[in-house]
């Protein structure tokens, strides 16, 4: 088999096992999420759920990080999704015996987002261990589609099998495919010999904060990671509007229907999943930097339109148009990353940025959140998309910015 086949192959299997892992990971958590709704029927139940489900990914992911930095890769994926998947089992069996306590599916939300923190940053150093740079750009966006796509179809499966299935059985489902994405990942995919030890620096011997410093240590070092860093915390942050207070916003300006609701969760993952081909195909322009600045342009301009239009099918159209250039953020940056990183730092670095993603939309909830029982949510659209805007300067002012995106760096 050439080269070319193989890696193709390689990676084909790594993403279809992944996508399966991920459509039961996403059956589950829209039933958990919905099972709490339906029983508590509060705001402050939801709230908790939010934080198991967001904080502890921030606090696992450095320590997930270093794991990916020292281990076999393969083995540290298999671990997170099988963690996981057997919480899931257990929970499953419990409730079968008839003890179906809410507590149970708050601590498995939590358990399920620790297993997050380890698995993301694994998954993003792994894909360039089996995959050609010059490829990095179409596997990514062909894993971003898959990902949107997931977003689409599971909040609808789960909501059909919850009419007719118990609860139970949803997560029986959810171990099933995880069982075959861990099969996949552990007997099809094949590690090419000249990747299989992702680290060079990480001596067993040293201690995990050792390698949490150094991994730090080595972001602020490098100019570009660590501007990016910044502003992609920046960039959670001003989006929490935009992800988080847009339903509310329909309801306030457009009316309460349920299919209002869902239509604008559907077109920006629809949206997400097309950009994803399209960036993935496409590559972006040459220069990276740029595909992120019109990226950004082009998403503010979107927030500050669903701040301004009064037509419904306006504010799904700009939903539409935020979801479409979403990728030619995400994608561009991740190649970025998987190729200036130094291989035995990527899973620390991924690490950071999995905790900064997971961290600071919920801290620009807190921000926006009260502000919008004061302020028109339109107002904060606006000041939002404005902001997202500014962000684009740094794309095309920065030096060490400008030289990322153009050309090689020093790792």
């Amino acid at each position: 088999m050439s080269n070319t086949l193989h890696w193709k192959k390689n990676t084909g299997l790594f993403l279809a096992g992944q996508a399966i892992s991920l459509f039961g990971s996403m059956l589950t958590q829209y039933a958990i999420m919905w099972e709490i709704t339906l029983r508590m029927q509060s705001g402050a139940a939801m709230t908790l759920y939010a934080l198991l489900g967001l904080l502890p990914t921030f606090l696992m992911s450095p320590l997930g990080g270093v794991w990916a930095d020292r281990f076999n890769r393969k083995t540290i994926i298999n671990l997170a999704d099988g963690g996981i998947a057997l919480v899931t089992l257990a929970v499953a069996i419990v409730f079968m015996g008839g003890y179906e306590e809410v507590w149970l599916l708050f601590a498995c939300a939590g358990v399920r987002a620790l297993g997050q923190g380890v698995h993301s940053p694994a998954i993003n150093a792994f894909i360039p261990q089996i995959t050609p740079p010059e490829h990095l750009s179409k596997i990514n966006g062909i894993n971003s589609s898959i990902q949107s796509l997931a977003f689409i179809t599971s909040p609808m499966a789960s909501a059909a099998l919850m009419s007719f299935m118990p609860l139970a059985h949803i997560f029986f489902i959810d171990v099933v495919t995880a069982a075959i994405g861990i099969s996949v990942v552990c007997f099809l995919v094949k590690l090419p010999k000249e990747a299989a030890l992702p680290h060079s620096d990480a001596p067993t011997t040293r201690s995990y904060l050792h390698d949490m410093r150094n991994g730090w240590r080595y972001i602020r070092r490098r100019p570009f990671i660590l501007q990016m860093t910044i502003i992609c915390a920046l960039f959670n942050i001003a989006i929490a509007p935009a992800s988080f207070l847009s339903p509310l916003q329909v309801v306030r300006n457009f009316g309460d229907e349920v299919w209002r609701l869902s239509i604008i969760e559907v077109v920006f993952s629809a949206g997400m999943m097309t950009g994803g081909l399209v960036v993935g195909f496409w590559g972006g322009f040459k220069h990276k930097m740029y595909s992120m600045s019109l990226s950004n342009l082009l998403f503010g301009t979107g927030a500050i339109a669903l701040g301004l239009v009064s037509s419904f099918p306006v504010y799904v159209a700009a939903m539409t148009m935020m979801g479409l250039v979403m990728p030619l953020f995400n994608i561009p940056w991740t190649v970025l990353a998987q190729t200036k990183i130094d291989p035995a730092y990527m899973g620390r670095v991924f690490g950071v940025f999995t905790m900064v993603g997971s961290l600071m939309a919920p801290a620009g909830m807190l921000i926006f959140g009260p502000l919008a029982d004061v302020v028109s949510i339109d107002l904060l659209m606006i000041g939002s998309g404005v902001a997202i805007i500014l962000l684009c300067i740094p794309y095309v002012s920065s030096k060490a910015l400008l030289e990322a995106g153009r050309g090689d760096v020093e790792q």
